[in-house]
């Protein structure tokens, strides 16, 4: 069993097929069938199910899993502590929660770690976030969910197993300028909304997704941008804007948005990781750092 066999199985079970799993190693198709093959008669079973739609591990599969990326890590670590490398935790966050909430967990991190070097990575699509984690290019990511599984608001969920933590829910509010036709109106259903323009930014977003379970298609969707633009369109009289109360809360207070009175459901701010790397040390830092 060598450490390239065990990368390769990884890439295989997060990438389901050997020529996708190929292309992220830069290796041809046949080295990666007989890597996997070799790792299999290594320890004397089968680690995948293989089907014209992919492959999948077998119950010794996932057994395997977990410890190949235990070794991995070991091995990672070995390297860095050998050629003495200062420690990284990798971050990632959906770009409005990079701007409120990374703050306070960077500074917990130098208050537990000061020797720890810290890389954020901030986007706008949370898959790409959760596939940074999945191929292990992030220790963790701060993304917006439901509290209920995780990619139960409507969004896909890597292949590889995930663990997370709920941090904190996260209230929205629909928003518009002072003045607008729904403000003042007292209680509103869904059906008030018709006739509206609700601004959006992509598809992928976690605020779209939330806006699609609460309004369906009743609403004329217009695409804004991300949340700063969705408030600033808002607040000039061009739609409504469905928004985390946290990105808000200043306008509000000040009066240059009001907030519509629609019962929406809120979030909740999540923590994921790979499954099974809980005692990897970034990862132990960052729960220890977002307040776990």
């Amino acid at each position: 069993m060598e450490l390239r066999q065990l990368r390769t199985f990884e890439a295989v079970v997060a990438h389901r097929t050997v020529t996708e799993a190929a292309g992220v190693l830069g290796l041809a198709p046949s080295s990666v069938s007989e890597q996997i093959r070799t790792l299999e008669r290594s320890v004397g079973v089968d680690l995948f199910e293989r089907s014209p739609r992919g492959m999948r591990p077998t119950p010794a599969g996932e057994r395997m899993l977990i410890w190949a990326r235990r070794l991995l890590e070991q091995a990672e670590q070995a390297r860095r502590e050998v050629a003495a490398e200062q420690p990284v935790v990798r971050i990632g966050a959906l770009e409005t929660i990079a701007v409120t909430h990374v703050p306070g967990v960077l500074a917990r991190l130098a208050e537990r770690r000061s020797d720890l070097r810290v890389e954020v990575r901030s986007d706008g699509a949370r898959d790409r976030l959760l596939g940074a984690v999945a191929r292990g290019e992030l220790d963790a990511a701060l993304i917006l969910d439901t509290d209920g599984e995780l990619g139960e608001l409507g969004f896909e969920v890597p292949a590889v197993p995930m663990d997370f933590i709920d941090l904190e829910p996260v209230r929205l509010a629909l928003v518009a300028a002072p003045g607008h036709p729904l403000d003042g109106i007292g209680r509103l259903t869904r059906s008030d909304l018709r006739g509206h323009r609700l601004l959006v930014n992509v598809p992928a977003c976690s605020i779209w997704l939330a806006g699609e379970r609460l309004l369906g298609a009743d609403v004329e969707r217009v695409r804004a941008g991300g949340t700063a633009v969705m408030a600033g369109w808002a607040r000039q009289g061009l739609g409504v804007a469905l928004l985390p109360e946290f990105a808000v809360a200043g306008e509000l207070a000040a009066g240059s948005l009001v907030r519509l009175p629609l019962d929406v459901p809120g979030l909740t701010l999540r923590l994921v990781w790979r499954a099974g790397r809980e005692a990897d040390r970034g990862v132990r830092d960052m729960l220890y750092a977002a307040g776990v």
